[in-house]
């Protein structure tokens, strides 16, 4: 990892890097210089009380110190500017492998982990890249220097002085072991706290209506918990040597007063000299603590490099082919032949070998219970997942046999679950089309039924509508989806439920508009509100994965099967009057008959369907 991070990220900003290096170099050298000018200080002024030396010692010391500040501020800068744009560079490749990610990955997969790869991984990653490069740099430099100042002017006292400190080696390894492993499971929990408050700010009307404050407050408090934990035994760890390098320093420090100062008292050394040794000495021994914990912070970093690049180099599952060729649309007829799925991670399959075909330019329907398998075959046309067994095919070609691109820019996407970004109305109306130009935009909302209430906004079309879309509506949403959805103008539409969060008047509006827009597409509308798909060319009915009617409205209610009975079970609850209200009640009393029918041949028989009998 260490030589990844050097190879395809630093080596970008090697001239950077080369100049910052030069920083630390002039920096380290006005470390050096200044233990240098503490012999003449001392012998000079304090011992031969020369006035003559005082002003051009005063203004080199001024000299030294100006040129170590330029040099640390252009050392920061420059390191800066590399860790950051190294930052930046991880994360925009983070979210082009996310965004190009099969859809099921985002199921099982947090928010809150991915936002804390993003964030605190990364940060981490920058973190440790500075501190490595700088601890390399400058306080490598600096205590080459120093150690260099330090044997020029006695290489035995020197020795005695460094001869302890490599013990310290061993501990070192082992606690940035330790350190990386700690380092690890605190980015794990502190994903989790991310995902902890994302979830409850997110569905805080939820936590406000059922009055889950509290259970939400100690959800939080413990993830907190568990993150202070492991921090403060990263803290431990790392600031364990400190102990092991302050005992190590000060037998350093002993040694060179006994030693030295038996020296200065007999004669043998200068009293310059011996200060101008220990005063290296001491400036030294701040980078080599310094270097001593730079193996923790680097554990930290790999840490935190391991999680982000097993994302970046995660390969996703549903990929395109070598050879995968543009859709020729051609009528726009959308099978299913012979599909069975099953999602990640789960044993029963969603879907067993669904045969359904929807007839170019016509409107078919998919109607069944929750769990029926509907959305799943919504899920299956535009590719967010790839099937088990059989194909599905536009015109005949296989979806996976053509690119991503051209199948999904074919088909407009209406859902239940409506997801509007944080932009202004137009923004999320033109998603699909960024280039429309104004008259379009408004075409497709009053098409919608949405310019009335888009013209009362504060800003019109310039309102910001909020976290997904939280200032407008329910139905005020769904309508600005259909509106995108219209504003693409897709030969292929796929529509779940489009009209369900819409009250009657703006339902019969959007119904007219879509009926406009289903008129010559190819139209694939999952309906829960049988009443609204009775029009339809062809109806699936599905049930636990397995198409088990398929007809129009009357054909269907002519079999007084599985739609038969979901109708009248509406009709019962919705009160629904006309011709298709009584073809409901007559399906359901004839359906009744039978499975009376059928007790009195069989006495023991219980009643099938009492929705229906009822």
């Amino acid at each position: 990892m260490v030589s990844r991070l050097v190879r395809t990220y630093l080596r970008p900003h090697l001239g950077r890097l080369i100049a910052a290096i030069a920083c630390m170099v002039v920096a380290a050298g006005t470390t050096a210089a200044f233990t240098q000018l503490m012999k003449p200080i001392i012998q000079e002024i304090f011992v031969n009380k020369n006035p003559a030396m005082l002003w051009p010692i005063a203004f080199m010391t001024l000299l030294v110190f100006l040129a170590r500040g330029l040099a640390s501020y252009g050392q920061a800068v420059l390191m800066s500017h590399i860790g950051l744009a190294i930052m930046a560079r991880i994360q925009t490749e983070m979210f082009h492998r996310l965004m190009h990610t099969e859809l099921g990955f985002f199921n099982s997969n947090s928010p809150g982990q991915l936002v804390s790869r993003f964030v605190n991984d990364v940060q981490m990653m920058r973190n440790s890249v500075a501190e490595t490069l700088t601890g390399l740099g400058k306080h490598a430099l600096t205590l080459v220097a120093l150690v260099g100042v330090m044997f020029y002017e006695d290489w035995l006292l020197a020795t005695v002085a460094f001869i302890a400190f490599p013990t310290a080696v061993l501990p070192i390894v082992r606690i940035g072991k330790k350190m990386r492993k700690v380092s690890g499971r605190t980015q794990q929990h502190l994903g989790d706290l991310t995902t902890t408050l994302d979830e409850a700010f997110q569905g805080m009307r939820s936590v406000k209506a059922y009055g889950m404050e509290e259970r939400e407050t100690e959800r939080a408090e413990s993830s907190i918990g568990r993150v202070f934990k492991l921090m403060l035994k990263a803290a431990r760890v790392q600031n364990v040597l400190t102990p092991v390098m302050e005992v190590l320093g000060g037998l350093a420090i002993v040694a060179v007063l006994i030693y030295g100062g038996n020296q200065v008292i007999s004669g043998e050394k200068q009293a310059g000299a011996f200060f101008a040794f220990i005063t290296a000495l001491l400036l030294a021994y701040e980078p080599l603590k310094r270097l001593a914990k730079l193996n923790n912070q680097l554990q930290r970093g790999l840490a935190a490099a391991q999680r982000v690049f097993s994302l970046i180099d995660r390969q996703p599952t549903l990929q395109e082919r070598p050879d995968a060729r543009p859709l020729r649309l051609t009528a726009g007829e959308v099978e299913l032949d012979d599909v069975s799925f099953r999602y990640a991670n789960t044993e029963e399959k969603a879907l067993h070998g669904v045969r359904l075909r929807a007839p170019a330019g016509k409107t078919c329907a998919l109607v069944g219970a929750s769990g029926a398998g509907k959305s799943t075959v919504f899920n299956l046309i535009p590719r967010f997942y790839d099937v088990e067994d059989g194909a599905v095919r536009i015109d005949g070609q296989d979806v996976r046999d053509l690119t991503v691109a051209s199948l999904r820019s074919q088909l407009a996407v209406v859902s239940q679950e409506v997801m509007l970004f944080d932009a202004t109305v137009r923004e999320n109306i033109a998603y699909g089309r960024p280039d429309a130009s104004e008259r379009d935009v408004v075409q497709a909302a009053e098409a919608s039924g949405a310019a009335d209430f888009i013209a009362a906004l504060p800003d019109g079309y310039d309102t910001h509508v909020g976290p997904r879309g939280a200032r407008l509506s329910g139905g005020q949403r769904q309508r600005v989806a259909i509106a995108r959805a219209m504003l693409k103008d897709a030969p292929i539409l796929l529509l779940d439920e489009a009209t369900s969060a819409l009250d009657t008047e703006s339902e019969r509006k959007v119904q007219n508009a879509l009926a406009t827009l289903m008129r010559g597409r190819t139209a694939i509308v999952i309906a829960h509100r049988l009443s609204t798909v009775r029009d339809a060319e062809v109806i699936y009915v599905l049930d636990k994965g397995r198409v088990v009617e398929s007809g129009d409205h009357n054909e269907l209610l002519a079999k007084r099967g599985a739609y038969a009975r979901l109708y009248a079970m509406q009709f019962a609850t919705d009160g629904s009057s006309g011709a298709g209200g009584a073809a409901a009640e007559t399906a359901a009393d004839e359906t009744a008959a039978d499975e009376t029918a059928e007790q009195e041949s069989d006495p023991a028989a219980a009643p099938t369907n009492k929705t229906a009998s009822a």
